[in-house]
């Protein structure tokens, strides 16, 4: 077993470290979400926490950790005498983003169950973690299906594992930490509210910091045993620590004065619910357990606060989550009751309570005002001025997009697909395990065979060949790419405006469906991938918000570089289906013969059967038609930009269907 690095030798990540030992002290406090770009010691720091846990007593032999001193009645092992048990180290588990869902869960074995009325389970992660910690690398590239089950388990605090009708149960206690890169997509908010805490992290820009990052990496890499053993005494400490944290905790008092300021706090932010209220009130008295006192302080709460509350208020995923601490301070200034105000017990990582360092703790959510363009009137095409950027109009709801036919993509919310998950339509022999049972067609496939098998009882005999693999269609998510024009026809202040409010709200449907995303712009001379296809919609939205305008329409250019785009991701996911939204007036501009070239540009499209929409942006009295021309070019549809208001869209995508479909007969 290779030696983990050391937890007290990570260097800063003061709130990272504060969070994580709190949750140590507390695990009802309900897990940790650690958010931050790559290379910043996420991984790092969870792994290591769990040689800080003190043992847990489990009975012997049991294989879902139960506890000798109170076993669970219903364990499929059991059931258990109550009595003395055999310690063990605390266990981290952790759920690889790929999983299946038996691995997760567990798997039971269909055939005996059938046959034999024999429960034959074979325990998963969720077993494995029962009373200790479940880590989730990336966790916002989990499949929804294992993030479903998650959140059963967290809920009800048992897994259980049920086919056709067999059901088993067991317990599924565990302290959930994820880590997470904003930059590859967001979390769900059902998910994200089972986090307790949240923590930003990011790598230092202190040079003496980071020679130091250096210097303790290199020297674990030469000789991780002798460096983990320079750090023994320190890591010993913590553990002590945390054991009288732990004992200590029962007798810390929450009182009135401080459940008020959590309350008015969580009212104040506006968080869903009550779920923030009760994980402040315990992390604040963690808090005060982990600094040796047993009585709540204003400085406790406030430091809850910072860690509970900035996931919780996020609206959308375009809002970047933080807290406003200036308001934080007035509300508890103003509902300060009798939470005293002392200074907390410096000791340890995060002072056991202080306020957090400035470059350690969650930012506020303000950001800065974003530029607005001027006033002056539309530039011709032929322009090559380039403009500031324009605030996108206020986003709308929109109705579903869709691509025809049926997929075999990953799990999402958008077109239709065979998935693992979804209405059963048949059944079919499995390709290796049997995950999800056709019960109607294996007792059909098996009730010729019984009197050549000798069955003379009222069970019916059931063979491997027997058995049927339900076939289910449910939906699928896609990569939606945009190509937005950027050129000097569409520079005028209002029509951006609203160009780009229209593209925020199909990328907050993106982002409810599960989608990928891609952003082309074209204009001047050329056109560039402003952000390669991501789940991050929040990303899209950043570099949709910062565009330039101005310059001549390369059209034909957008589209080829679009096209490529597209002929890479295919390599990458062959199955994920692509929807391509062209937002345009149709002009073309620069160059010999732009219109022919973009017309042959877009007819790869057409004859790859690529679902398109083209968002025509042409406004004035005097209409060309030039967008409604590429749409046919491409095989798609063309509406308008005013069409898009509203429920507009939902004609616009059965006029996709009714195309694709139409030229495929």
């Amino acid at each position: 077993m290779s030696t983990p690095f050391p937890f007290t030798a990570v260097v800063g990540q003061d709130d990272l470290r504060l969070a994580l030992l709190l949750n140590a002290v507390s695990p009802a406090v309900g897990g940790v979400l650690v958010r931050g770009e790559k290379g910043t010691a996420k991984s790092t720091a969870v792994r290591a926490l769990s040689a800080l846990l003190p043992e847990v007593d489990v009975v012997s032999g049991c294989r879902f950790s139960c506890d000798p001193g109170s076993p669970d009645p219903g364990c499929p092992d059991g059931p258990h005498e109550a009595g003395a048990g055999a310690p063990r180290p605390a266990r981290m588990v952790e759920l690889p983003v790929g999983a299946s869902e038996d691995r997760l869960v567990g798997a039971l074995d269909i055939e005996r169950a059938l046959a034999e009325g024999v429960k034959a389970f074979e325990p998963g992660l969720l077993a494995d973690a029962h009373r200790g910690i479940l880590y989730v690398d990336e966790v916002n590239l989990l499949h929804d299906h294992l993030v479903d089950l998650l959140l059963d388990a967290a809920a009800m605090g048992a897994s259980y594992v049920e086919r056709e009708g067999v059901s088993v149960r067991h317990a599924a206690r565990f302290l959930l930490v994820g880590t997470m890169n904003p930059e590859e997509g967001e979390l769900r908010p059902q998910l994200l509210d089972r986090f307790g805490l949240t923590v930003e992290v990011a790598a230092s820009r202190e040079p003496d910091q980071r020679v130091e990052v250096v210097r303790r990496r290199l020297a674990y890499d030469d000789d991780p045993a002798g460096f983990a053993a320079r750090w023994a005494g320190e890591e010993a400490a913590v553990r002590a620590r945390i054991v009288a944290a732990r004992a200590l905790l029962p007798s810390v008092r929450l009182g009135d004065g401080a459940l008020r300021q959590i309350a008015a706090t969580c009212a104040a932010f506006e968080v869903d619910g009550m779920r923030a209220d009760i994980v402040m009130a315990r992390t604040a008295s963690a808090l005060a357990a982990w600094a040796g006192r047993t009585e709540v302080l204003a400085e406790d709460v406030r430091q809850a606060a910072l860690l509970a509350l900035p996931h919780r208020r996020r609206r959308n995923p375009f809002d970047a989550p933080g807290l406003d601490e200036d308001k934080l301070d007035e509300t508890l200034e103003e509902f300060g009751g009798s939470a005293e105000d002392e200074d907390p017990d410096p000791d340890g990582p995060g002072g056991g309570g202080g306020q957090p360092t400035p470059d350690s703790g969650p930012q506020g959510g303000d950001t800065s005002a974003r530029p607005e363009a001027g006033e002056g009137g539309e530039p011709q095409a032929s322009g090559t001025a380039e403009q500031s950027a324009v605030r996108a109009a206020e986003p709308f709801r929109t109705k579903a997009l869709s691509v025809p036919g049926i997929g075999q993509g990953a799990a999402g919310r958008r077109s239709r697909a065979r998935t693992e998950h979804g209405r059963t339509t048949g059944s079919r022999r499995p390709r290796g395990t049997l995950t999800k049972l056709h019960l109607a067609a294996t007792v059909q496939a098996a009730a010729p065979h019984q009197r050549a098998r000798g069955r003379s009882g009222p069970g019916l005999l059931v063979r491997r060949d027997d058995l049927r693999q339900a076939v289910r269609e449910g939906r699928e998510s896609n990569l939606v790419l945009f190509v937005v024009d950027a050129s000097g026809s569409m520079a005028a202040r209002q029509r951006m405006g609203a160009v780009k409010g229209a593209v925020l709200s199909l990328l907050l449907d993106a982002y409810q469906r599960r989608d990928k995303v891609g952003l082309v712009t074209f204009r001047g001379s050329a056109a560039e991938v402003a952000l390669p296809p991501t789940s991050s919609v929040d990303a899209a939205a950043a570099r949709l918000e910062s565009l330039p305008t101005g310059g001549r329409t390369p059209l034909a250019a957008g589209l080829l570089k679009a096209h490529e785009v597209l002929r890479v991701e295919r390599l990458r996911d062959a199955a994920r289906r692509p929807l391509l939204v062209v937002v345009t007036d149709g002009r073309a501009t620069g160059g010999p013969e732009p219109l022919p070239l973009a017309s042959r540009a877009a007819g790869l499209f057409a004859a790859g059967g690529v679902a398109s929409v083209v968002v025509d942006c042409e406004s004035g009295p005097v209409r060309l038609g030039l967008a409604g021309k590429l749409a046919g070019e491409l095989g798609g549809t063309a509406v308008t930009l005013d069409e898009l208001r509203a429920d507009s869209i939902a004609g616009l995508v059965k006029d996709v269907v009714k195309d694709v479909q139409r030229r495929a007969a």
